[in-house]
């Protein structure tokens, strides 16, 4: 079974939120451990902090690039914005009730990104880390893109 998306796009923002049944600070070590981001997304390597560069892996990339983010804000365990010499801008906010953590992912888009790819990758890596977190099997990127890219697209301003 494919995959739905969940993303949308306000104004410049494409956002996407995922929930835990989890504490805030188990979900938080997801997002910033780099033993745990490796297992859905990549590691990282550097010095944790608002104001560092640090380098990530792209580890379900072709080549499994590395890239230099700089860590913009960083709350724990509420709040990490980061930004790539590439042009992204992301924010990952956590909120927490009881048990359950969600965690609303924002990438704030520049315009002349293409929704149509960026969001289907979201939605894999997003549900990766669901996956690891769960010990459930890895998606297939094949099942996001191109399949999502309509669902995204038809989202962008004409």
């Amino acid at each position: 079974m494919s995959p739905t998306p969940t993303g949308r796009l306000f104004g410049g923002d494409l956002v996407l939120t995922r929930t835990f049944r989890a504490p805030i600070d188990d979900v938080w070590a997801s997002l910033t451990e780099p033993a745990r981001t490796a297992r859905w997304f990549g590691p990282w390597q550097g010095e944790a902090g608002a104001g560092h560069t640090i380098k990530v892996q792209m580890v379900q990339e072709e080549g499994k690039p590395w890239m230099d983010m700089t860590i913009d804000a960083c709350e724990p365990p509420a709040r990490l914005a980061l930004s790539s010499g590439g042009g992204w801008r992301l924010e990952l906010v956590l909120t927490a009730a009881a048990d359950v953590t969600e965690l609303r992912f924002t990438q704030h888009l520049t315009g002349d990104e293409g929704v149509g790819d960026i969001g289907p990758g979201w939605e894999f890596y997003l549900d990766a880390l669901v996956a690891s977190r769960d010990g459930g099997p890895m998606p297939d990127f094949n099942d996001y893109y191109p399949a999502m890219t309509e669902y995204f697209e038809e989202q962008a301003p004409q």
